[in-house]
């Protein structure tokens, strides 16, 4: 009974409209589009082949998929293929990837007018949810108009697994409704057949950051943000990514007086109380405007989006943020990828499996807020370790590579078993 849902969803808005409208206004994501997440997207024009719908809903999820949706879209058959995302900053990733090649489009709210209005203009053949995401008005709407939905790179973690438990009754039937479920380990598959997707239709295929993880050593753009910046090449640098509030404070401490350091947030509504915990920063968004550059202290702001891959290449030490404290980890493997040894805090929970693989590997650094200083210090001072956590850790990735394909291939089953 979609009416049913809608009353849920709209009771549950207005009784946290104070706490999720502060929160809105103060970030800035009142600004948001209001339009598109109410349904009223752009209509697509008619189709000419299949039309693969794949939602991404932030930055971490757009860029997993990018090595999938060059494949899907040369394969055979050669399908459309549409972007959807949730987050400013995921739209905002995935515009700048494809504005050029596919169309990018807000996923909506999972209101029954809203995912009406959407799957109207957008009319998928097929729905590709990018690790989770499994919405009931959605997937109900979708199975309404025979469209089959799956998840790939699926990741269902054991902080979210018991959320989603405690509304067993409410979830179980999306999840039942799911055409199959592609997800990165055991774990995971075992806690989706659980939410009831059916173990036949559970599939281990690896996670396709692996694949999303490019191995190379040089960065188009990379040597231009070093110029615009005035980050001096011939000093050691630590890039620090992905990081939260509180972790600042704890790099600036840890980094040796004659390094530089630049630290590049999670979220843009981090970026002013990580520019208050670096005194003298050089901040990206003001050299982006032309303002005059002082360096000295040698520390910069990577108040940006979309540009972390660049800052990781001038690396010669990269820390993974979001691990030193309550949080659960950020993505370690472009860095190590990009042949940078690599340096995560005790908090990796949302990248348990990643961690494991590369620890097996020695190809990371696991250290405590504590011994951080000590670490860095010993790592800048011995280069040869450097190199031996960069063989390592490329050799890791190199062996858990292949999701991508295999992905594609489930996905393209469904695109066909469709068309029949």
């Amino acid at each position: 009974m979609p009416w049913l849902a809608d009353l849920i969803y709209l009771t549950i808005a207005l009784l946290t409209a104070p706490i999720w409208l502060w929160r809105m206004t103060r970030t800035g994501k009142i600004r948001t589009d209001w339009r598109a997440r109410l349904g009223r997207s752009e209509i697509l024009p008619a189709k000419t082949r299949p039309r693969i719908l794949i939602h991404a809903v932030s930055v971490g999820e757009v860029n997993a998929i990018r090595l999938l949706v060059d494949h899907l879209a040369t394969g055979p058959g050669q399908p459309e293929i549409v972007i959807a995302t949730t987050t400013d900053t995921g739209f905002a990733r995935a515009k700048s990837i494809w504005s050029a090649r596919r169309r990018v489009v807000r996923y909506p709210f999972d209101l029954s007018f809203a995912v009406r209005r959407f799957l109207d203009a957008v009319r998928p053949d097929v729905v590709a949810l990018v690790e989770l995401e499994v919405w009931p008005g959605f997937t109900a709407e979708c199975q309404r108009r025979a469209i089959p939905v799956c998840v790939i790179n699926g990741r269902l973690t054991e902080r979210s697994f018991k959320r989603y438990r405690n509304v067993a009754r409410l979830m179980q039937p999306s999840f039942r409704r799911l055409a199959f479920a592609a997800v990165q380990d055991q774990a995971y598959a075992d806690r989706f057949v659980a939410m009831g997707v059916p173990a036949a239709r559970t599939q281990i295929t690896g996670t396709l950051k692996w694949d999303a993880a490019q191995i190379a050593d040089d960065v188009p753009g990379s040597d231009e943000l070093a110029r615009a910046m005035g980050i001096d090449r011939s000093k050691p640098l630590i890039v620090a990514g992905s990081t939260a509030p509180g972790e600042h404070e704890l790099l600036m401490n840890a980094t040796p007086s004659n390094v530089q350091l630049l630290c590049a947030p999670r979220k843009p509504e981090w970026f002013e109380q990580a520019a208050g915990a670096m005194p003298g920063c050089v901040r990206r968004s003001q050299t982006a405007r032309g303002a005059p550059v002082n360096a000295s202290a040698g520390r910069f702001l990577l108040d940006s989006i979309g540009e972390l891959r660049q800052a990781y290449a001038l690396a010669d030490l990269v820390v993974i943020g979001r691990s030193f404290g309550a949080l659960h980890g950020s993505d370690m493997m472009e860095p190590i990828a990009l042949g940078k040894p690599t340096v995560v805090g005790p908090a990796v929970a949302d990248f348990q499996q990643t961690m494991n693989a590369l620890l097996a590997g020695d190809g990371i650094v696991q250290t405590s807020a504590e011994q951080l200083p000590q670490v860095l210090r010993d790592l800048l001072n011995d280069s040869r370790r450097r190199a031996e956590l960069v063989r390592n850790g490329r050799e890791v990735i190199r062996v858990h590579q292949g999701a991508t394909r295999r992905t594609a291939e489930l996905i393209m089953s469904l695109v066909n078993a469709r068309s029949r």
